[in-house]
C-alpha cells in the first residue's frame, strides 16, 4: 500500500502544473479550455481523496513520512491545503466577477497547489 501512495502522487503534482499550464494557455489564446480541462481537474481531485483515504490508513498502520522535519507537514502540504484550495476554487468560480472564465480561477490554485502537493512529495520521500 505504500508503494501505491507512493506511485500516485507522482501524478498529482504533474496533473496540478499541467491544469495551471493549460489555463496559462487558453488565458494566451484567450479561448476557453476544452472539456478534457474540467475531466482533468475532476480526476485529479479524485486521486487526492484516494491519496487521503490511503494516507490516512497507513498513518494508522504505523507507516509514517520518512522526513527529517516536521512530519505533519506532509499532511497539510498534501491534502489539508490542496482540499481546501479547491473547496475556495469551487466557491470563488462561480461569483459574478469569474462567472465566464472559472477555468481562470482553477488553473491560478492549480498552480498553488502544484507547489503544495510537490512539496508534500518532497516531504514524504524525506528530501527536507
Amino acid at each position: 500500500m505504500t508503494d501505491f501512495h507512493r506511485y500516485l502522487a507522482y501524478s498529482v503534482p504533474t496533473a496540478f502544473l499541467l491544469i495551471a499550464l493549460w489555463a496559462l494557455v487558453s488565458f494566451i489564446r484567450n479561448k476557453n479550455p476544452s472539456d478534457w480541462f474540467w475531466n482533468l481537474l475532476a480526476l485529479v481531485q479524485v486521486v487526492i481523496a484516494i491519496q487521503v483515504i490511503v494516507g490516512g490508513i497507513l498513518f494508522l498502520m504505523d507507516h509514517r513520512p520518512a522526513s527529517n522535519g516536521p512530519t505533519w507537514l506532509h499532511y497539510v502540504y498534501g491534502g489539508l491545503f490542496p482540499g481546501a484550495l479547491l473547496v475556495f476554487a469551487h466557491r470563488y468560480a462561480r461569483t459574478e466577477r469569474f462567472k465566464s472564465i472559472p477555468w481562470a480561477v482553477f488553473g491560478v490554485v492549480a498552480f498553488v497547489c502544484f507547489g503544495l502537493t510537490f512539496r508534500a512529495l518532497q516531504t514524504g520521500l524525506g528530501i527536507d
